[in-house]
């Protein structure tokens, strides 16, 4: 077949439109300087593919999405009487802790626009064996409302228990909502979704995916947050998921530690806040009527900033958290993460750390869950250990808690890993708190996993075989989609 003389003229002249397009929007909209090379170089090589991939992978629609629905909804909690004013919140930490954390406190307002609220109860829950019983008997005694987001939401023996409690609060008259990861939600089949809205539960699934039976830990822009809020004044938030592996107590076949919190005071007003946008997001109901209004009163000694992060209008708020936050350490930073992989500022902020004294101790699972990260993992920990930090792997069960601690009085809780997807893909949600006897405890826990961890050496890291070190290598190379 002879094509026309014209048709190579106006390919070239599509190919070089459309590959324009692309180019100009990857450069005016992508910040990272690696990503934006490698989408102008694909365009180039082949502008209509090129195009295509980047029009279906490349560009944040999360976020184009989460724009436009927080230009026609409003930001604001419906609190019942007026929540600690900032500065004064302020003040009292400076009082309290000193010029240090109140500039931290008032670079995370910066940061995340959440302000500082004093008054607040956070109480550390070890495992599902303490966090379990009291987030059933809360939901057990919901009078007015619960709002439940999850990642993973079991269809097993423990989900089972929840849903029971969750449907009974529902034939009270109690408003429920509940909102489970569309990925997460396909960790157990069949799909705990479909138990929940047959018993009469409201349920919805945050960006379910097309792809059938898909149940890949890889996936990015998932739903990572773990809140529930009953009542408006009670909130439960951490690192745990709702699956039976996390009652040790109940010897479970794939056992997984975790650290949870409960916490009361002002602090729920910004957790409800972050959970009730997930919620308008993947329904778009706005939780604005009655059973939803917030009723807070001071409950303990912690002032707090609760905050979320993701692909969205808060890009970002979590890494700048965590950078001010290892910048502010005087004596000690002691991190415990199942993941770690942080980028190049992370590790340059635990570095500098090292080097200028602080007592750095990161402690991870000796046997991760995803083998692939933690080979990874292990192709990155002369970065820390070199300068002087000290690596401890936690032997079985899985280790899944998260927290970061500072010196004696200010720590960081909340869902998200140390890697890449946690601070960049996927949404999150952290508490920076400062008190000294929320931080005495979570010392007392880190000590335990020390006491029974193994500390890991640069000769160690050093010594892997060749083979073992280009493996690592080479999957660390996939570190940004791990």
């Amino acid at each position: 077949m002879t094509w026309p003389p014209y048709v190579p003229i106006v390919a070239s002249a599509l190919a070089l439109m459309v590959g324009g397009l692309a180019i100009a929007h990857v450069i005016l909209n992508k910040r990272d300087v690696r990503a934006a090379i490698g989408w102008v170089g694909l365009v180039l090589v082949n502008p209509f593919l090129g195009a295509a991939a980047y029009g279906l992978f490349g560009i944040n629609r999360i976020r184009r999405r989460a724009a436009r629905m927080t230009r026609d909804a409003s930001r604001v909690v419906p609190l019942r009487g007026a929540p600690f004013p900032e500065q004064p919140a302020i003040r009292e930490v400076v009082e309290r802790f000193g010029r240090d954390r109140g500039r931290l406190a008032r670079t995370i307002q910066r940061t995340t626009g959440r302000p500082l609220l004093v008054g607040n109860r956070v109480e550390p829950l070890v495992n599902g064996d303490e966090a379990y019983p009291r987030m059933l008997a809360a939901i057990e005694g919901a009078e007015r409302s619960v709002l439940l987001v999850t990642y993973i939401f079991d269809h097993d023996s423990l989900g089972l228990r929840f849903v029971n409690a969750l449907a009974a609060a529902v034939e009270r008259g109690v408003a429920v909502r509940v909102l489970i990861d569309g990925v997460g939600a396909r960790y157990s089949r069949p799909s705990i979704i479909g138990v929940l809205r047959q018993r009469g539960v409201t349920t919805e699934a945050f960006l379910p995916t097309r792809i059938p039976f898909v149940r890949h830990p890889y996936l990015n822009l998932r739903n990572h947050r773990k809140i529930l809020v009953v009542d408006g004044c009670e909130a439960f938030a951490g690192g745990l998921n709702i699956r039976h592996g996390c009652l040790l107590g109940e010897g479970p076949t794939n056992p997984v530690q975790d650290l949870h919190f409960a916490l009361a005071g002002p602090v729920v007003a910004p957790l409800f806040e972050v959970a009730a946008e997930d919620w308008q997001f993947a329904s778009g109901e706005s939780l604005e009527a009655a059973p939803w209004q917030l009723e807070l009163e001071p409950a303990g000694t912690v002032a707090a900033q609760a905050f979320g992060d993701g692909p969205d209008e808060d890009f970002e708020t979590l890494r700048w958290t965590l950078l001010a936050g290892l910048a502010s350490a005087k004596r000690s930073i002691r991190l415990a993460t199942p993941y770690f992989l942080p980028d190049a500022q992370l590790l340059a902020g635990l570095r500098l750390a090292s080097l200028r004294g602080v007592e750095v101790d990161i402690f991870l699972p000796e046997v991760s869950n995803l083998r692939f990260v933690q080979w990874a993992s292990m192709a990155q920990l002369w970065q820390v250990l070199e300068p002087g930090c000290r690596v401890w792997l936690v032997p079985p069960p899985f280790d899944h808690s998260k927290l970061l601690l500072i010196d004696d009085d200010w720590c960081l809780i909340g869902s998200a890993n140390w890697d890449m997807r946690s601070v960049r893909l996927n949404f999150e949600v952290g508490v920076a708190c400062s008190d000294h006897d929320l931080a005495r405890s979570l010392l007392d826990l880190v000590e335990c996993k020390q006491a029974g961890a193994r500390r890991v050496t640069l000769a160690e890291v050093d010594g892997r075989s060749l083979p073992a070190k280009l493996r690592d290598g080479a999957v660390r190379l996939l570190a940004p989609y791990l």
